[in-house]
């Protein structure tokens, strides 16, 4: 049986793993509407990855015979002008992911849940990629961004990404 307020959390990343998908598509919306094909795309990839990622936690707290709490998802309030906006929004949001799950993680930890950190480590090591790819783009975008010829080839490569589902066993 899991801790209550371990459960209570990993609730809330479900749903905040799912509002990460509703915000990866409307930064790909923008990027479609700029006729960037490849960003559009690296941001469809994202929420594929983010909807994967709250299905994980869904069949874990399912696993744990816990109830899982489905709450409204909030349409994303964010303000897009530039094409680096949706790059600086996307990581800004891997760094408030990796808070949330650093807030589960220490909840487990401190009931001495190690089912749950065991799974959980998982995610603490993805969300570390998924900053270092964020800020990654970012870099690549502002050295390249401003010459349409770099843009064309780094959207090129950006279309070129699919999803690959995650490979965490519950």
């Amino acid at each position: 049986m899991l801790d209550k307020k371990v459960v209570e959390l990993l609730n809330n990343q479900v749903n905040k793993e799912f509002y990460s998908a509703y915000l990866y598509l409307e930064l790909s919306n923008f990027y479609e509407d700029k006729g960037l094909a490849g960003f559009a795309n690296w941001y469809r990839v994202q929420a594929q990855e983010e909807r994967a990622h709250a299905m994980l936690f869904y069949q874990y707290l399912h696993n744990n015979n816990e109830k899982v709490k489905l709450e409204t998802i909030e349409k994303p309030d964010v303000e897009l002008h530039t094409l680096l906006d949706p790059l600086h929004t996307g990581l800004k949001h891997e760094y408030y992911v990796t808070g949330l799950i650093h807030t589960l993680y220490d909840a487990a930890h401190s009931v001495k849940d190690f089912r749950t950190t065991q799974f959980l480590d998982w995610f603490v090591k993805e969300q570390g990629e998924e900053e270092t790819k964020a800020h990654d783009l970012i870099t690549r975008m502002e050295l390249f961004g401003s010459d349409p010829k770099s843009l064309y080839m780094l959207d090129t490569e950006l279309k070129a990404r699919v999803y690959v589902e995650p490979s965490l066993v519950l």
